[in-house]
């Protein structure tokens, strides 16, 4: 496998993923969804605004890369997060939206990929203003694999208030879309 293959692979695995932890989540009443339960960022609200914030942020980061990639360009539009535990939306419906959005962007991204694009190297300066140089396609796992480590986070809380995700193997999600 190419690791642009690899790319497009793991954005629409985010994407599933995503559907299902939302709809999950929207099974929460309000008070639950926001209530602190002892995570890293205290509730299933503040985990799902923190993988949001971080998918901005890394965002914004890829299209500082020399190719360019004008699917960035609707991340770009979106405000610089000033922290990661920021909570960019407190209720489910617009945190719900801006995901679709993100997804959105992360698949036509991950579309608009080459192999030579994910070869290159990176300059970027990290949440404390140092600048660094990195190899794109290790920043790119990095990416998913945060996102799937803080999924990981909320899927628990979700089961520990009742709301089961479902299957979250990949294997599953490529089951799904090929079936024999």
């Amino acid at each position: 496998m190419q690791m642009r293959d690899y790319v497009v692979l793991m954005s629409r695995y985010n994407q599933w993923m995503n559907e299902k932890l939302y709809a999950a989540a929207g099974c929460l009443n309000p008070v639950d969804f926001t209530a602190q339960r002892g995570a890293f960022f205290g509730s299933v609200c503040g985990t799902l605004n923190h993988i949001q914030v971080a998918d901005i942020i890394w965002l914004k980061r890829f299209a500082g890369h020399p190719s360019g990639h004008a699917a960035l360009e609707p991340a770009c539009a979106l405000p610089m997060p000033l922290a990661l535990d920021q909570v960019l939306h407190e209720q489910l419906v617009p945190l719900t939206e801006q995901r679709r959005l993100l997804d959105t962007i992360i698949r036509q991204w991950a579309d608009s990929l080459s192999d030579q694009d994910l070869e290159q190297v990176l300059h970027y300066a990290n949440t404390k203003g140092l600048e660094l140089d990195r190899p794109m396609a290790g920043l790119v796992i990095h990416f998913f694999n945060h996102q799937t480590h803080h999924r990981g986070q909320a899927s628990s809380l979700l089961i520990q208030l009742g709301q089961d995700v479902g299957v979250t193997d990949l294997v599953a999600m490529l089951a799904e879309q090929h079936p024999r």
